[in-house]
């Protein structure tokens, strides 16, 4: 009973016989339950110190990592409605290829010729153009003869101004001379009166001198008309020389003004020209432009404008394409207050939907079903729903699944510090935010709340 002898009676003893036994003996179930207890404790004790590693979440779908190999929509350049479609939904063209063509609904651009007949419009303003170019080198060149005309006229006006001069000159000279003889026929006069007076001279002689003096006068006065005439005829000369320049002068003045005229009408001509070419290369423009081709090597989505018959607006989407050979990246969204916590290249783990994963975010090692990435890329402009766009590019060491497509739903982990799990369950506890990664791996938590408070 009491354990003292070697030979023990327990077995021998039937305690259902006994009450008392029954009052003051363990259950063997609940000793069995105190020692699974303390086990679970223990262990959870351990586990607290196992090591966490601190991580951000953030979710979003699966992009492009160049922004011309997302999904796009292309757009009709001209307004016109759908005659004929190339391609069906599902197909893949090359760039360059025929998607559907249009047709015109803009009654400036019904005429089936209307490029044949501006070309011709062209052809006949051009020619308008070489005429007035023509005209206005006639007028150049009778500039020119009007010239080499006005040069000879004013040296034949010159020539006979100079003669003018001269007769005047000497005239001039033949006045001085009748003057003298004039004179001296008066004082032989005078002097054969008075020897008249003096019987010395007889009145024949005296008549004869006073005759002489007459005719004297006679060429004195004679020689003053000459001289007058002289005069006029230089007078006239001079005149002559005048109006022959201005009378070439406003020849000439006019023949300028015709050719500037012409040269004027050619120019704004030239300019009609080039306005017409602009828009015959519009017209070639826009009948390339109903033709709508794909922009590059692309997958057909979508078509947008799907009847025949369907007018579509200038800018319109027609067609939706996806590029072909395009980099697959991941765009997810975190909360600002995890912004300052990531940095480019750093190590990123990935969920993505359709894909069976078993996750755990603070022991990335335990995972399974889990992708690796780099962050390529952080905006630095909030979203509408008050967050930030990260992008993620692939880590060559960890590829992603082959079958995976634009769009699909991904779960994102960047990976922080690594910390005791008590401590993490301490910093969830009190909202505290995640030790600052610095990049050599698990370290001293004091010094690194030190390097996030600087």
């Amino acid at each position: 009973m009491l354990n003292i002898s070697n030979s023990p009676i327990d077995d021998q003893i039937l305690n259902e016989n006994y009450s008392s036994f029954n009052s003051v003996m363990v259950p063997r179930l609940a000793r069995s339950l105190s020692y699974w207890l303390l086990g679970m404790l223990g262990v959870f004790v351990l586990v607290l110190f196992l090591p966490w590693t601190q991580n951000i979440e953030g979710r979003g779908r699966m992009t492009t990592l160049r922004p011309d190999q997302r999904p796009q929509t292309i757009h009709s350049t001209i307004a016109g409605r759908i005659e004929q479609w190339y391609v069906n939904e599902g197909d893949t063209v090359r760039k360059g290829d025929t998607i559907l063509f249009l047709s015109e609904i803009k009654d400036d651009y019904f005429d089936p010729q209307l490029l044949s007949r501006t070309d011709a419009q062209i052809d006949a303003k051009e020619g308008a153009a070489e005429a007035y170019g023509g005209k206005a080198e006639a007028l150049a060149r009778q500039i020119d003869a009007l010239n080499a005309t006005l040069g000879l006229k004013l040296n034949q006006l010159q020539n006979k101004l100079l003669q003018a001069q001269l007769k005047v000159e000497s005239d001039s000279i033949d006045l001085i001379a009748s003057k003298i003889n004039l004179q001296i026929a008066e004082t032989q006069y005078l002097r054969w009166d008075t020897l008249l007076k003096q019987g010395i001279k007889s009145r024949t002689e005296w008549e004869e001198k006073r005759n002489k003096v007459q005719e004297s006068r006679a060429k004195f006065v004679s020689q003053e008309n000459k001289l007058g005439v002289s005069r006029n005829e230089l007078l006239n000369a001079r005149i002559e020389l005048n109006n022959v320049r201005n009378e070439y002068a406003e020849k000439v003045a006019k023949a300028q003004s015709d050719r500037q005229s012409a040269l004027s009408d050619r120019f704004d001509t030239e300019a009609q020209v080039a306005k017409m070419e602009n828009q015959l290369s519009n017209y070639e423009a826009r009948t390339r432009f109903r033709y709508i081709t794909a922009p590059q090597d692309g997958f057909i989505n979508q078509a947008l404008k799907p009847g025949i018959g369907e007018t579509v607006k200038e800018g319109e989407a027609v067609v939706s394409i996806l590029p072909l050979g395009y980099q697959l990246a991941a765009e997810i969204f975190v909360r600002p207050v995890d912004l300052p916590l990531l940095k480019k290249g750093e190590h990123v783990r990935l969920e993505f939907d359709g894909w069976p994963s078993i996750v755990f975010s603070g022991w990335p090692n335990a995972s399974f079903g889990t992708f690796g990435g780099h962050i390529f890329a952080i905006e630095t402009n909030i979203s509408e729903k008050g967050n930030y766009r990260i992008l993620i590019e692939p880590d060559p060491n960890d590829p992603w699944p082959e079958p995976l497509r634009m769009g699909a739903g991904v779960h994102a982990f960047a990976l922080l510090n690594d910390v005791p799990l008590w401590y993490e369950i301490w910093r969830q506890l009190n909202s505290f935010p995640p030790d600052y990664y610095n990049g050599g791996g698990a370290g001293d938590t004091k010094d690194l709340k030190k390097e996030a408070k600087k």
